[in-house]
């Protein structure tokens, strides 16, 4: 369950911080039996040489995908995402020869795939090198076969590799979640994270094993952001009443949020979702962003069961 939670975490937290930068598709599928891959980015701006995301930006800088894992990958899960690389690869290179066009090697999409650890016997294994260039941490495949292997906790602890280490594992991840949070208070533009943050941290909550070590870190690093988020869904009405006879664009501004977080809580706002929102927007504030923040999908649905 973790895995999964962490998988999901992966997903919204990649998507939030490479919109900016292109666009994202996650969990692309792929023809033949492959599965889908986990993020998809494809670049609509030049990023400069020092930007925001750091480490995250330069390997944005070209058509890619990221496959992160919440546990070191092995051989046959490491072929799975080269297998996926290559049928992508092999759809846009149909594509082109449709569309009478031709494809640079260059435009073919790179593999980035991120683990928390990574053996020396993989990395020999698949001849996984560093390069002079790139953070401790990074290796790249031989060069046609155009993917990488990040090794986060190898990652020096600097702020370009911050936005990767989120995705580590134990304290890595727990001290760079912390300093996001502490980010976040002196930049709004990392207001989303931390919705993504809190709503993880709930879900961790309701559907991990809360007596697992390596849980209840993680439950303790998401908490200041968790907090942080309830004030301020308090602060914009979620939690307390409104005053009665605001305007009606206050309360387009709640259903709004309630859509919000029932997306970030659930992954999309799917067609059974929207269909309990009016019942929601009918009852009070508290008793609204209770249920939102400790009732299951399954439990909504059951109490605002739609004949």
């Amino acid at each position: 369950m973790t895995r999964q939670l962490h998988d999901q975490l992966a997903k919204e937290y990649l998507e939030e911080l490479l919109k900016p930068l292109g666009n994202v598709t996650i969990s692309k599928d792929v023809k033949s039996e492959v599965q889908e891959i986990d993020v998809s980015f494809e670049p609509t701006t030049t990023l400069p040489k020092n930007s925001e995301v750091g480490l995250l930006g330069r390997m944005a800088v070209t058509s890619c995908l990221f496959e992160p894992y919440r546990n070191a990958p092995n051989e046959v899960e490491i072929r799975s995402c080269l297998l996926k690389l290559y049928s992508v690869q092999g759809e846009l290179l149909r594509q082109a020869k449709r569309e009478k066009r031709s494809i640079s090697e260059e435009e073919l999409p790179f593999l980035w795939i991120l683990t928390p650890t990574c053996s020396e016997r993989i990395l020999e294994g698949f001849g996984a090198k560093a390069k002079e260039e790139w953070e401790k941490g990074v290796y790249f495949l031989p060069k046609y076969q155009k993917a990488a292997i990040v090794a986060i906790n190898q990652l020096p602890m600097t702020e370009d590799t911050l936005w990767l280490r989120v995705l580590g594992k134990g304290r890595i991840q727990n001290e760079a979640i912390s300093e996001v949070v502490e980010l976040s208070k002196e930049n709004d533009k990392w207001h989303r994270l931390m919705e993504i943050f809190a709503s993880w941290q709930k879900n961790l909550e309701l559907n991990s094993d809360v007596n697992d070590e390596e849980v209840r870190e993680l439950i303790m690093s998401l908490s200041p952001a968790y907090l942080k988020q309830r004030e301020e869904w308090k602060q914009e009405g979620l939690e307390e009443g409104r005053q009665e006879g605001r305007q009606e664009g206050q309360k387009d501004g709640q259903r709004l949020m309630v859509e919000s977080l029932l997306a970030v809580r659930f992954g999309n706002l799917d067609e059974e979702l929207s269909a309990i929102i009016s019942q929601l927007m009918e009852l009070s504030p508290t008793e609204r962003t209770q249920l939102l923040l400790n009732f299951s999908r399954e439990e909504l649905l059951a109490r605002f069961k739609v004949d």
